[in-house]
């Protein structure tokens, strides 16, 4: 057995704990749907916000509301460069998988841009 990364990311309408909630849930479904991913195979999960996010860790609603509750997970800020995306909730899903996996990468709303 072997790790990959899966990454992500997804604009997010405002800086509020229900638009990051959205944000984080629809990012962290799509992403789950388009791997088939269970939360036993996840290693560790990396979540990144740009500087104009703060309301609310991402992390919180993948542990209540996905159930993770038994998968490392930590919040960051993103590097501040400028005229980057703003508003912009990106994640890195470490996976235990085998070496046939092929991670399918999700960019949604704004983030679209990234790839």
């Amino acid at each position: 057995m072997i790790t990959k990364g899966i990454r992500g990311a997804i604009t997010v309408e405002n800086n509020s704990v229900e638009a990051i909630r959205c944000a984080t849930l629809e990012l962290l479904n799509e992403l789950t749907a388009q791997n088939n991913l269970e939360p036993d195979n996840i290693s560790h999960v990396i979540f990144t916000l740009t500087n104009d996010l703060n309301a609310e860790f991402p992390a919180k609603f993948a542990r209540l509301e996905l159930g993770w509750k038994n998968v490392a997970m930590m919040c960051f800020h993103e590097l501040d460069v400028p005229n980057s995306i703003e508003k912009c909730l990106r994640v890195l899903i470490v996976v235990n998988c085998d070496e046939k996996f092929k991670p399918q990468f999700v960019y949604l709303k704004g983030a679209s841009n990234l790839r």
